[in-house]
C-alpha cells in the first residue's frame, strides 16, 4: 500500500506512540484523524505539524470504552476524511494489580477500552476499509502479551487477547484484500512509565533489556509504516522492545 492520499484513523493519535504515528503517516503522504479523549495544547501542535506537511488532520474527542463512543469516532473521522483506508487502533492505557488487587470494575475497563474497542472499530471501519479494495488495520498489543509479568494481570490478559484478535480478524479479512497487523511494544518512553523510579530504570537497562536502552516512540511508528506498507504481511505480529522477551535469563 502506498500512503499517498490514504486515510488513516489512529486511537490514542494525540501523544505517546499514537501522535508518533500519526506524524509518520502524514510525512508519508497519508491523510490523519486522530482520536483522544480530550484536546490540549499538545494536540493543537501535533494537528499544525502534520498539516504543515500539507495533509489533512482533524481530531475527533471521545472515550472508546463505549460502543457509541466508537461507532461517532468511526463515522467522524470517515465523514472528515471521506473514507478510511487504514486503522490503528492505539488507545488504551496502564491496568496495574495482581489478581486480589483488581476490580471487577477495573478488569472490565480494561478489556472494554482494550479488547472490546479493538472489535467495534474493526467492524464499524470495514465498510470503508472495503469500498477501495485494499486496507491495513493495526492493533497495539505488547511485550506484557507475550510473556508473565508480575503485578499486571489485567493489562498483559487483554494485550493477549489482542495477539489472537489479529490472527482470527487477519483471515477472515484475506479474501477482501485487507492487511491486519500487530506491533508490540516494550519499555517505551512515554507518560506510560512515567511513574518508573529511576532505580527501575537502572535495572531495565542493566538487566531486562539486552540492547541497553529504552525504545523511543519512533522505533514503533516505523515498524507501524512497514506493516501498512507492505502488501504480503499479514497475521503477524512484531515485538519492538530490544530484545527483551527473547531472552531467557541474564
Amino acid at each position: 500500500m502506498k500512503l499517498t492520499g490514504k486515510r488513516a484513523l489512529i486511537t490514542g493519535g494525540t501523544k505517546g506512540i499514537g501522535a508518533a504515528i500519526a506524524l509518520d503517516l502524514a510525512r508519508g503522504g497519508a491523510d490523519i484523524a486522530i482520536n483522544g479523549r480530550q484536546a490540549d495544547g499538545s494536540v493543537d501542535a501535533l494537528v499544525a505539524e502534520i498539516e504543515a506537511l500539507d495533509r489533512r488532520c482533524s481530531f475527533i474527542s471521545g472515550s472508546l470504552a463505549s460502543q457509541d463512543g466508537v461507532e461517532q469516532c468511526v463515522d467522524q473521522a470517515a465523514r472528515t476524511l471521506g473514507g478510511l483506508d487504514i486503522l490503528v487502533h492505539s488507545a488504551g492505557g496502564p491496568a496495574p494489580g495482581r489478581i486480589e488487587d483488581v476490580s471487577v470494575q477495573q478488569w472490565h475497563e480494561a478489556f472494554d477500552v482494550h479488547v472490546h474497542a479493538a472489535f467495534l472499530l474493526c467492524r464499524k471501519a470495514l465498510p470503508w476499509l472495503r469500498k477501495k479494495g485494499e486496507g491495513s488495520i493495526i492493533l497495539i498489543s505488547s511485550a506484557a502479551g507475550l510473556r508473565g509479568c508480575p503485578g499486571a494481570i489485567a493489562y498483559g490478559t487483554v494485550k493477549g487477547a489482542i495477539l489472537q484478535f489479529t490472527r482470527m480478524l487477519a483471515r477472515d479479512l484475506a479474501d477482501d484484500n485487507i492487511r491486519v497487523n500487530c506491533v508490540n511494544p516494550g519499555i517505551i518512553r512515554t507518560r506510560f512509565h512515567q511513574a518508573m523510579t529511576p532505580e527501575q530504570q537502572k535495572h531495565n537497562l542493566a538487566n531486562r533489556i539486552p540492547l541497553h536502552r529504552e525504545g523511543t516512540v519512533d522505533d514503533v511508528a516505523q515498524v507501524v509504516r512497514m506493516l501498512i506498507t507492505n502488501d504480503f504481511v499479514t497475521g503477524e505480529s512484531v515485538t519492538v522492545d530490544g530484545g527483551m522477551t527473547m531472552q531467557i535469563v541474564r
